[in-house]
């Protein structure tokens, strides 16, 4: 799975075609005609309302997959250039450094098949070193 150029509307037709749900099913749950359909899975973007209906549909969380693309390619929130303001904010604030057993599989992966180097990996994703060592620790790759 490429987290790096997402296209949802692809991600979404393979989830329906694994599932085996039939494409009348399918379009009387999003309300929309089997042509409508067919556009989503050739979109690469969606509109989250819609999305939200994949979700429920195919009870899978295509969300995560934007979350763990913010993760990886995003920069670290503690950069100097981006000037934080004290201000109460409505929305709920999260944590950046939460990895998902998912990022770190992910991560290790391209370790493992020599396609990135530890030092790499540290530099392009903006891992902490010690964090990346107690991944390779836990999961028995030192």
């Amino acid at each position: 799975m490429d987290l790096k150029n997402l296209n949802i509307g692809s991600m979404i037709k393979e989830k329906a075609d694994k599932s085996g749900i039939e494409m009348s099913r399918i379009c009387k749950f999003l309300n929309c005609k089997e042509e409508d359909v067919i556009k989503m899975y050739d979109s690469p973007s969606s509109d989250t309302e819609m999305l939200l209906r994949w979700c429920k549909l195919l009870q899978y969380d295509f969300f995560r997959l934007y979350s763990q693309h913010q993760i990886l390619y995003s920069p670290q929130s503690s950069m100097n250039y981006i000037q934080k303001k004290n201000t109460p904010d409505s929305l709920p604030s999260f944590r950046k450094n939460l990895y998902t057993k998912e990022i770190i599989e992910f991560v290790l992966d391209k370790i493992r098949n020599g396609e990135m180097t530890k030092s790499s990996v540290i530099s392009e994703y903006k891992i902490p070193k010690s964090t990346l060592y107690k991944w390779l620790h836990k999961y028995n790759m030192m």
